[in-house]
This record gives C-alpha cells, structure tokens and sequence, in this order.
C-alpha cells in the first residue's frame, strides 16, 4: 500500500513565506506585463488566478487563515504601488493613488473574484481531505509502542 501525499495533503510552506512568495510573483508578472504590453492586461489576469491557486496549494495547514485572506490583499498591494508610480498602467495618466486602485480593482475584479473563489475552494477542500482520519495517518510519525510501566 502507497502511502503518498494527494495534491491536497502536500503544502507545506509557512504562512510569511507564502505571503512574500505571493507578493514577489504578482510584482515579477506586473513587470513582465507592463514591459510586453504597456499596461496591465489579460496576461497579469491569468497569472493572479494561476498564483491565487497555487498559494492555497503551497500554504501549511496551520496557515490556512492567512493565504484565506491574501488574494485580494496581493492585488491590492500591486495596485497601490502601480497607482503610486505608474498610475497610467492601471487607469489614466492623470488618475490619482486612489482612483488608479479603483480603476485597476474594477478592471480586473473577473480575475480577482476567480482567484480569490478558487483559492477558498482548494482551501476548503484540503480542509475536508485533512479533517479524515485515513487522511492525517501518513502525516503523523510512527511509533512503535513501548512497553507500558507502572507509574510509581
């Protein structure tokens, strides 16, 4: 009998590095994105809800809480900075920080409402597949068991 992990079983990254992971990554897809078409278009759309999966997949269960809450978060994030640099990227050139985030969220809230459903659906999922006991057995170490001694 095998006894290796599912998809569901294997994360095992600790929140923080997840998190930073996420932000690196959106912030490497917005630069390829912004040098190939000039703004931030399908490409980055794609790669968010590819991204959002895969942190639900990478996250420790401990830290399911935290990559919970991120997807929306990382975008967020990408757009303040975006908005406060280069708000023509994200909406017009003479959009301030905060209608360049308005416009960018607005723009692409198809990706985010995906990736963020996505990202709950594949928590949830590793939820259920570790809440079965045949599912948390390989995960423990096994011991033999000692021999008992009175205590005394």
């Amino acid at each position: 009998m095998s006894e290796s992990r599912t998809l569901w079983e294997e994360g095992r990254e600790p929140g923080p590095q997840v998190v930073a992971l996420g932000l690196a990554v959106a912030l490497t897809v917005v630069v390829v994105d912004v040098a190939l078409t000039g703004r931030v278009s399908l490409l980055f759309d794609i790669a968010f809800v590819a991204l959002s999966v895969g942190l639900a997949l990478a996250v420790r269960p401990g830290d399911f809480f935290t990559v919970g809450v991120l997807p929306p978060l990382v975008m967020v994030a990408v757009f303040v900075l975006l908005g406060a640099t280069r708000p023509d990227v994200v909406g017009h050139p003479e959009d301030g920080l905060v209608q360049a985030v308005v416009s960018g969220l607005s723009r692409h809230s198809v990706a985010l409402v995906l990736g963020y459903a996505l990202c709950l659906g594949c928590l949830a999922v590793r939820q259920r597949v570790l809440a079965q006991p045949d599912a948390a057995a390989p995960l423990r170490p096994r011991t033999a068991p000692g021999p008992l001694r009175p205590r005394g």
